[in-house]
């Protein structure tokens, strides 16, 4: 290997480990203020506050990877969506960046987490002032979702219930339907594209990848309100594969950091 490219690949690992660091640096500092807040702040204000500190903070994270060269994101795109009724937002899942990437720009949104998020000393406190949602417990996840959407809250929930595979999208579980049907709320989707497949599913969390990486998100259909659950999951899972590249999209390579 040349000395430049050593100096080249030096500087990609200290800068991956800064952005880990700098991750959990921000979550653990929010988790410490919000836990007192739980408690003291009524629910109204807990949600919009734990809300608005999250799209905050995960914005500036964004701009920290975009300045330090490791990432670059075009996903100003999400924009037109925060002032909009109540809807399902509907992403694919490739990466474990996908759901910072949306909180950043939608600050109104509910979110669906895995229930071990929630418990996790990084995010869990900052998760539940925000009111998000645990996934451990259907009916009761099925009851809260349905009164966000109702409240007039848009709801993110990834239709796989994890990240994507095989790519471009894997088996769509039938909650996402069921919610926007009671809601009576449309689904709207979300594509997701990158040109690395790094924290995709079975990617170790510290292995390094090549960068920068560039993500691109663009507005999908809007499903309308489903009436038949079953035929909603088909033609989702039939859009997402129409709409999705198969590999790590090479197109996204000349994406504009608009974050």
């Amino acid at each position: 290997m040349r000395f430049i490219d050593k100096i080249r690949s030096a500087r990609e690992y200290v800068v991956f480990y800064v952005g880990l660091a700098l991750l959990a640096s921000i979550s653990l500092l929010w988790s410490i203020f919000a836990l007192p807040m739980n408690i003291i702040f009524p629910i109204k204000w807990r949600k919009l506050t734990g809300r608005w500190v999250i799209s905050m903070g995960f914005r500036l994270y964004l701009r920290a990877l975009s300045a330090l060269g490791a990432c670059h994101f075009d996903i100003s795109a999400l924009d037109t969506l925060s002032d909009e009724s109540p809807m399902v937002i509907a992403p694919n899942h490739p990466s474990l960046l996908d759901a910072i990437m949306i909180l950043s720009r939608m600050p109104r949104l509910a979110c669906i987490m895995k229930a071990e998020l929630v418990d996790n000393p990084f995010f869990g406190a900052g998760a539940r002032l925000a009111c998000y949602i645990r996934n451990d417990a259907l009916r009761h996840m099925l009851h809260l979702a349905v009164e966000e959407l109702r409240g007039g809250s848009h709801l993110l929930l990834f239709p796989e219930g994890t990240r994507s595979h095989p790519l471009p999208i894997g088996t769509i579980r039938g909650s996402i339907a069921l919610i926007a049907k009671q809601a009576h709320v449309p689904i709207q989707t979300i594509l997701i594209t990158a040109d690395s497949p790094f924290l995709g599913k079975g990617w170790p969390f510290f292995r390094k990848p090549a960068m920068p990486i560039h993500y691109r998100i663009e507005i999908g259909r809007r499903f309308d309100p489903p009436t038949d659950v079953r035929r909603s999951i088909a033609e989702l899972e039939a859009y997402f594969h129409s709409a999705l590249p198969s590999e790590p999209c090479a197109s996204s390579v000349a994406a504009v950091d608009e974050c």
